[in-house]
């Protein structure tokens, strides 16, 4: 396979594998891919992943990205929640949710973290199109109900005050269907208890 045809095929791909170039090229000789890295042509994410420089520019490439080099997971926490509006700005380290361990990936494309929840509880996202792109996030009410989950200080109101979270739009979501019928699959009181400290705040906001 020459460069042109790997460009061809994956152009319009935010991420594909060595497997992905294989189902192409059987014979595909892999010392290729470290030539065309050192050339500037693609950029190694993790093992086994690769994209063009210039696919890995927009936040809807790097959701794509980081569902992709390890899967399943979906994005969420912070993440999500900067995605919706609901905290003020981005964040430096994408968040998502698998049931694989825990682990962390520091690559070219960014930092990608990923928390491991039990699989019961691995709900509440959905496949999104966006500028080319295809990922899976969280709802905005399972990303609150994750960030619950993984952070153990979000137990007052002065930490929730430095999140400066959009009180306007999480009183909606709060009071949504969708939340409490989210809220009656969990069964840790822990965070449950941290369910009706957010909801104290945000009353009182």
């Amino acid at each position: 396979m020459k460069y042109q045809e790997l460009y061809r095929n994956f152009r319009q791909t935010a991420v594909f594998s060595l497997n992905d170039i294989k189902n192409i090229d059987h014979n595909f000789y892999r010392p290729r891919l470290n030539e065309w890295q050192e050339k500037g042509y693609i950029r190694k994410i993790i093992r086994g992943y690769y994209s063009f420089p210039e696919n890995m520019q927009s936040e809807s490439s790097l959701f794509e990205i980081a569902n992709r080099i390890y899967s399943p997971s979906y994005v969420s926490c912070e993440t999500a929640l900067a995605y919706y509006g609901l905290i003020p700005e981005g964040v430096y380290q994408m968040t998502s949710v698998t049931t694989l361990k825990s682990c962390l990936f520091r690559t070219t494309a960014g930092s990608f973290r990923y928390r491991s929840i039990d699989p019961r509880l691995f709900f509440g996202y959905e496949p999104v199109r966006k500028n080319g792109n295809i990922f899976k996030i969280a709802f905005p009410e399972k990303a609150i109900l994750d960030l619950l989950h993984y952070n153990a200080g979000l137990k007052d109101a002065l930490t929730l005050a430095g999140m400066r979270l959009n009180t306007a739009k999480l009183n909606e979501l709060l009071a949504g269907e969708k939340f409490r019928q989210y809220v009656t699959r969990i069964v840790n009181e822990r965070i449950l208890d941290r369910v009706e400290v957010l909801k104290e705040y945000i009353k009182n906001a």
